[in-house]
């Protein structure tokens, strides 16, 4: 699609990410062989508001997930994932506090023998 790397994404103005998500955007429609108005339609936007996503002018967030629906791009999402993590800290004070042995519970005298 371009020859942008990741490593070039935080030098990037807010204009040119625009641009080029809406590059990444054109590039799946005419890969899919969808026209602008096939698509806003599939999408449930007007083609005018497709063609200021596709240009990088500034849409909402609704109408990109609207779109990326119908390319079938949402996978672009496994990026926000948030994943919880456990510090070592945090680990170590939890197997602390982790049983390690089973007790015979107070005042019951009876063993394994006393059936």
């Amino acid at each position: 699609m371009t020859d942008t790397s990741f490593s070039d994404w935080t030098a990037m103005s807010d204009k040119t990410l625009a641009g080029q998500i809406g590059a990444f955007v054109r590039h799946h429609r005419l890969e899919q062989n969808k026209t602008q108005d096939t698509l806003a339609h599939e999408a449930g936007i007007s083609r005018s508001t497709l063609s200021l996503l596709e240009r990088g002018e500034t849409v909402t967030l609704a109408t990109l997930l609207q779109v990326l629906r119908v390319l079938d791009r949402l996978q672009v999402m496994n990026a926000f994932v948030v994943e919880e993590r456990i510090s070592p800290l945090m680990l170590a004070k939890i197997q602390k506090e982790k049983r390690r042995r089973a007790r015979r519970k107070q005042g019951d005298d009876t063993t394994e023998h006393d059936w």
